[in-house]
C-alpha cells in the first residue's frame, strides 16, 4: 500500500496512493531505514483507516498521539490525520463550544464555570497530549479541597469528560484522561412539595393577576417557569375542547419536542378566564409581555428577576422560601397527577420522561403517610381471632372484599381441609423389583 523512495542525498520519503486515488509523498529527511519501515508500518494503518472509515487500532492512535509536532504537522498535510492547530486545551476547548449548535446558549454559560476551572489548573496552553490521568485526578481533587458543593464537582467533571471525549473522538489524543475519574456525588435533598393549601395562600399574596396567573400555570399547569409560562399565547388556549398548546422552548432542539398539548385543568381555567378578559386589545401573551423581556438575557431565558420577586410571595404569605422554587411548583403538580393518571399519560402532559419523572419530580408527600397510616389503622380492626370458624369466616370475607388490607390474623389451617389420597399422578411403586434372567 505504500513504499519507502531512497533519494541520493541520504533522505527518504514514504509514497502511497490516497483514498481519493492521489499520489501523496511524506518526506522523512534523514532517517534509518529501519526507522523509515516503521513510519510506512504506522501510514499503512492509517491509510487503511481511512479509506475503510473505520477507527484507529489503540496502538496506533498511541502512535499518533506520541508524534512530535513536525511528523504530525507532514500526516495532517496529506489526509491521514487530523491537523494539530486545535490541539492546545484553551484552543480545542473554544473550538468545540463554538461548533456545538445544538444547545441552548444558557447551557453553554454554564459550561463556562467548567471551561474557567480546567484553564486555571491545567493552563491555557497546555496540550491535550500531555493531560495524564494524573492531571485528571489531580484535579478533582482540587475541586474538592476547594470546597465545592458535591453536584457542582460532578458537573465540572463531566464537563471535563466531555472535552476529552470529544478529542478522543477526533484522534486528538490516544484516550480520555478523565475516564476513569468518580463523577458521583449524591443528590441533596431538595425537593419540596407545595400542598393546595399553600398554593392557596401564594394565590392570595400576589400582587396582582398577573402573579396569580404565573403562580397558577406553574402550580397547576405544571409548566417550565419562565420559558413555558412566559410564551403561552392567548391563541393557545382551546376554550371549546377544553387544552392549551404549551410551547416549550427548553425542548424544541428535540425533533417533535417543540410544543404539547396539556388540559384546560379546572384550577386554571377561571384564572386563565380571568387573564384573557384583563388582556389589553391586540395582546398576544397570556402573561404580559414585559414580564417575557425582562425574563430573557443574551443567553437565553433565565429567572432570575421572578425568582425574586415570587421570594417576597413566599414570605409575605407567611411561608419559608424553598429551593428551586419554581421547579418544585411543577414536581408538585406532576406528583398530584401520577396519582391519578398512568405515568406515560403525566410526562406526555409535563414533557418529560418517566425516567425523568421518576427521578427528578414525583415526591413522597405527608399525605402519603397519612394515607399508609390510614389503612394501617383499618387492618388494626380486623384483630386475630382465637375460634378456628370465626377465622375462616373473616378470611372468606377479606377474599370477597379484595379492597380490605391483608389480615396477618385471618389464615385456614391446612389440616382442616386434607390433601385426597391420590393424586393426578398414577401411584408408583417405588420397593425394589426382582428380575428373572433372560434365557440363555
Amino acid at each position: 500500500m505504500a513504499s519507502i523512495a531512497r533519494e541520493p542525498n541520504g533522505r527518504r520519503r514514504i509514497l502511497f496512493v490516497a483514498a481519493d486515488g492521489r499520489r501523496k509523498t511524506i518526506r522523512l529527511g534523514k532517517v534509518p531505514q529501519r526507522a523509515a519501515e516503521a513510519i510506512k508500518t504506522r501510514v499503512e494503518a492509517l491509510l487503511a483507516s481511512s479509506m475503510s472509515g473505520c477507527p484507529w487500532d489503540a496502538e496506533t492512535a498511541r502512535w499518533v498521539a506520541d508524534l512530535q509536532d513536525d511528523l504530525a504537522a507532514k500526516l495532517a498535510a496529506v489526509g491521514l490525520i487530523p491537523r494539530r492547530d486545535s490541539a492546545s486545551l484553551q484552543g480545542f476547548m473554544d473550538a468545540y463550544v463554538d461548533e456545538r449548535t445544538d444547545v441552548k446558549p444558557a447551557t453553554k454559560e454554564v459550561w463556562g464555570q467548567g471551561r474557567r476551572g480546567l484553564l486555571d489548573f491545567l493552563g491555557a496552553d497546555r496540550s491535550l497530549r500531555d493531560i495524564t490521568e494524573g492531571d485528571a485526578d489531580r484535579y478533582r481533587l482540587h475541586l474538592v479541597g476547594a470546597g465545592l458543593a458535591p453536584m457542582t464537582i460532578r458537573k465540572r467533571l463531566q464537563f471535563a469528560k466531555m472535552i476529552f471525549r470529544a478529542a478522543t473522538r477526533r484522534k486528538l489524543i490516544p484516550n480520555n484522561p478523565f475516564h476513569d475519574v468518580s463523577v458521583k456525588a449524591t443528590m441533596p435533598d431538595r425537593q419540596h412539595f407545595i400542598n393546595r393549601d399553600d398554593t392557596a395562600k401564594l394565590l392570595e399574596a400576589c400582587p396582582n393577576h398577573d402573579w396569580r396567573t404565573i403562580v397558577a400555570l406553574s402550580r397547576f399547569g405544571g409548566l417550565r417557569c419562565p420559558s413555558e409560562v412566559l410564551s403561552l399565547r392567548l391563541e393557545d388556549i382551546d376554550w371549546e375542547r377544553e387544552r392549551i398548546r404549551v410551547t416549550s422552548p427548553k425542548t424544541e432542539h428535540h425533533p417533535g419536542k417543540g410544543s404539547r398539548v396539556i388540559p384546560l385543568f379546572p384550577e386554571l381555567k377561571p384564572i386563565l378566564l380571568e387573564a384573557s378578559e384583563r388582556a389589553p386589545e391586540g395582546a398576544v401573551y397570556v402573561v404580559p409581555e414585559r414580564y417575557r423581556k425582562a425574563a430573557q438575557g443574551k443567553a437565553g431565558w433565565r429567572n432570575c428577576n421572578l425568582r425574586t420577586t415570587f421570594e417576597k410571595i413566599v414570605r409575605r404569605a407567611g411561608l419559608e422560601p424553598w429551593e428551586r422554587l419554581f421547579h418544585n411548583m411543577r414536581a408538585s403538580r406532576e406528583t398530584e397527577l401520577c396519582e391519578t393518571f398512568p405515568l406515560h399519560v403525566v410526562t406526555a402532559w409535563m414533557g418529560n420522561t418517566p425516567d425523568i419523572a421518576m427521578k427528578h419530580y414525583c415526591q413522597v408527600t405527608e399525605e402519603h403517610f397519612q394515607r399508609a397510616t390510614e389503612a394501617a389503622q383499618n387492618a388494626a380492626q380486623y384483630a386475630p381471632v382465637s375460634d378456628g370458624k370465626q377465622r375462616e369466616t373473616v378470611f372468606a370475607e377479606a377474599i370477597r372484599s379484595p379492597s380490605l388490607p391483608a389480615l396477618p390474623g385471618a389464615y385456614v389451617t391446612l389440616r382442616k381441609y386434607p390433601a385426597d389420597g391420590e393424586g393426578f399422578e398414577p401411584p408408583v411403586d417405588f420397593r425394589p423389583q426382582r428380575f428373572s434372567r433372560p434365557p440363555p
